[in-house]
């Protein structure tokens, strides 16, 4: 009986470590696409990102629209007369512009999405983080380009764009600040006892914000003795404080020892 239970449970533990070895593979795979892509000239990753971003975003908006075109056959149609007056108008194609069919969907996603992902990726190299301010910018402009493209600008287009674009940052604004109060309040994860060490160092150097960075690029403790100026460079850590994290290393008697 033993041995049947053992066989039992290995046939079910083969298809879990398969799924776990496809995982890996694909973290691997993802990795090596951001480290390669984070070498690339600015302009070629932002144009990169904007485009594989609006992709995605377009597959999702045709997605949805197809969903929901039942919904677009019952929007009202403004009257003849209506054409002379643009004050008039603006309403309903302002409704239109959001609850448009399949093809009008796909644009407006892939217009939010492309555009937010092209000034985040901008801003992250420029700034070398990913925060609040960043986060808002991006917010900004995907906010008022989508205005622009779905015809919600009406009457005065910039204006509208404005307060399309302010709307969605305090809205992208809101939503990382609850992001981040969330974040602090939840337990540490599993793999956080193989970064230890590293959030130690970091929170002693005043550079916590960048331990995310380490688990993208799965740096881990055991790593430490092992890092480099480009490792650090390949998980899009700034100059300034990848030289005080080798400086540590280096003077770290125990680091130094496990080289």
């Amino acid at each position: 009986m033993e041995k049947g239970n053992e066989k039992v449970m290995s046939l079910v533990q083969l298809p879990q470590k398969a799924i776990k070895d496809v995982q890996f593979k694909l973290k691997e795979l993802e990795n090596g696409y951001k480290s390669w892509l984070a070498k690339q000239p600015l302009p070629v990753e932002a144009a990169i990102v904007t485009a594989t971003t609006a992709i995605n975003g377009a597959a999702i908006g045709a997605f949805l629209g197809v969903m929901t075109q039942d919904l677009t056959s019952s929007l009202p149609t403004p009257p003849p007369q209506s054409s002379l007056n643009p004050d008039a108008v603006a309403p309903f194609q302002q409704v239109q512009a959001v609850a448009g069919g399949p093809l009008v969907q796909a644009r407006n996603f892939a217009v939010i999405t492309g555009v937010n992902a092209g000034i985040s990726c901008v801003m992250k190299r420029l700034r070398g983080k990913e925060d609040l301010q960043s986060s808002v910018v991006a917010a900004f402009g995907s906010g008022a380009a989508f205005s622009l493209v779905s015809g919600m600008g009406g009457a005065n287009p910039a204006a509208n764009a404005f307060t399309s674009g302010l709307l969605f940052a305090i809205f992208q604004g809101c939503s990382f600040k609850i992001g981040e109060m969330w974040q602090s309040t939840q337990r540490p994860t599993a793999d956080d006892v193989y970064y230890a060490r590293t959030r130690g160092m970091l929170d002693k150097l005043g550079l916590q914000n960048y331990t995310k960075n380490f688990k993208r690029g799965l740096l881990t403790d055991s790593t430490l003795p092992l890092l480099t100026d480009s490792a650090l460079r390949d998980v899009r850590i700034p100059p300034g404080p990848r030289l005080l994290i080798l400086d540590h290393i280096q003077r770290d008697p125990e680091l130094k020892k496990s080289r």
